[in-house]
């Protein structure tokens, strides 16, 4: 039997703390959640690797170290209310409502929203809800957000999900180009956006963010 709180001590210490991730409130959300209940009962051994996970319909929990990265790049504050595109397990999202004020998760399919919202439901988080819809639009209503984070590989960032950015507002994802992921920051400031990359991530794309492929000569 697989001793799971030791394997999200050596997570936090040998993943996270040696991969430039020092915030304290970060760190102690991801030493207090249980990542297995975030998994297919299949790979609980697995919760704790330092790979994306499986979790069914084509979609991945991100690696523990990469998902650490963005949202210390991101800084979330108390304060702020946070935007989460494909909430995916739900893991993501139980982690930015340790450190936000309230996060709103966006997912389009049906049973991965079901199964995220009951797992959230049963660990008593009461400050995020999942909703149903189109990941590439977002949540306006809730908007604007102090950080968005998008759950998975991107090509492109839908100017949609950029106007929901509050002024200084941070949106983290991990974004391909030329077959290459790299975790990047956009920041809204004065009205317009800002990128940074931040570091080199093999992460699997997430749905409907794939680059159109315009006509070339």
């Amino acid at each position: 039997m697989t001793d799971f709180s030791a394997a999200r001590h050596n997570m936090v210490e040998n993943q996270i703390r040696t991969n430039k991730v020092t915030d304290p409130a970060l760190i102690g959300a991801l030493s207090a959640l249980p990542r297995e209940v975030f998994v297919p009962d299949r790979a609980r051994s697995l919760a704790y690797v330092d790979e994306d996970l499986a979790i069914g319909a084509g979609r991945y929990l991100m690696e523990p170290m990469v998902l650490a990265r963005l949202l210390q790049s991101a800084m979330p504050q108390a304060e702020d209310v946070a935007l989460v595109v494909g909430s995916g397990s739900g893991y993501s999202v139980a982690v930015l409502a340790r450190l936000c004020t309230t996060v709103v998760a966006v997912e389009e399919n049906a049973d991965l929203a079901t199964r995220s919202a009951e797992t959230l439901t049963r660990l008593e988080i009461d400050n995020a809800v999942v909703i149903e819809g189109s990941l590439t639009a977002g949540y306006a209503k809730h908007a604007p957000y102090g950080v968005i984070l998008i759950d998975g590989a991107v090509e492109t960032v839908p100017e949609a999900l950029l106007d929901q950015l509050a002024e200084g507002g941070r949106l983290v994802t991990v974004q391909r180009e030329r077959g290459v992921g790299r975790g990047v920051m956009y920041m809204r400031g004065g009205g317009v956006h800002s990128r940074r990359i931040i570091f080199d991530a093999a992460t699997p794309m997430l749905p409907g963010f794939a680059r159109k492929v315009g006509f070339e000569f």
